[in-house]
């Protein structure tokens, strides 16, 4: 009978480690992506894609070492295990993907429905307004949908404009506040992590492809020795 291709066991080591490495990255990624600054954790928690990414990251690690071992040990059972939840992460990456790149012009509407909950801000907590405070010293915006006027009565000094070209400022009650609204400060910051998620999430389903034919050949090869 065929024994075990000694290319093939390790060829499947390899790309395990390799995938055990993605998985690596693309926890590390979403991981940054949920703890950054950019965007405050007021608006991180309607955004589920980065906690998805989270989870799948730490599942294709576990993955990724089932199938090193599967691989060394000839395990059929680990092996399978492997192929298993490999094609049920392709179908989970593939599906987000699909709805990632449905949803992303719709980005900007959900985003304003929520942040209009919001306003007036001066009637918030003040832990919520603190942050809004500080997106808008780092985005150099004011207000979160038409300005400053989204604040109520008066606008916090964050919202001054007076060492920005005057194209960026806008003259509100007496002062030189910021033109931009936050949500537009948003919106750029979601747009450029959701291309960062999907090109890390198709690139994997890519190389997932290649997992799935290496385990199922070496379970076969190992089911004929």
């Amino acid at each position: 009978m065929a024994g075990v291709s000694g290319c093939m066991k390790y060829s499947m080591f390899f790309f395990n480690f390799l995938f055990w490495l993605c998985g690596c990255f693309i926890l590390g990624v979403s991981i940054w992506l949920r703890v950054s600054k950019d965007v405050q954790h007021t608006v991180q928690a309607d955004i589920p894609a980065v906690n998805l990414m989270i989870a799948i990251g730490a599942i294709i690690m576990g993955l990724g070492f089932f199938g090193c071992c599967g691989a060394i040990r000839e395990s059929r059972c680990l092996l399978l295990l492997f192929f298993i939840g490999l094609l049920l992460i392709f179908i989970l990456l593939v599906t987000a993907g699909i709805l990632g790149v449905v949803y992303r012009s719709k980005a900007e509407g959900m985003l304003t429905d929520t942040l209009q909950k919001y306003i007036p801000i001066e009637s918030q907590p003040a832990e919520f307004k603190t942050d809004i405070e500080n997106l808008q010293t780092q985005g150099k915006c004011c207000g979160l949908i038409k300005g400053a006027q989204d604040w109520g009565d008066v606008a916090p000094a964050s919202c001054n404009c007076s060492d920005e070209p005057a194209s960026d400022c806008v003259s509100y009650k007496g002062r030189k506040v910021y033109k931009q609204p936050c949500l537009q400060f948003l919106t750029d910051m979601m747009t450029k992590h959701a291309g960062i998620i999907l090109g890390v999430a198709f690139g994997l389903a890519v190389v997932m492809l290649f997992g799935l034919g290496f385990s199922m050949s070496l379970y076969c090869q190992i089911g004929r020795k």
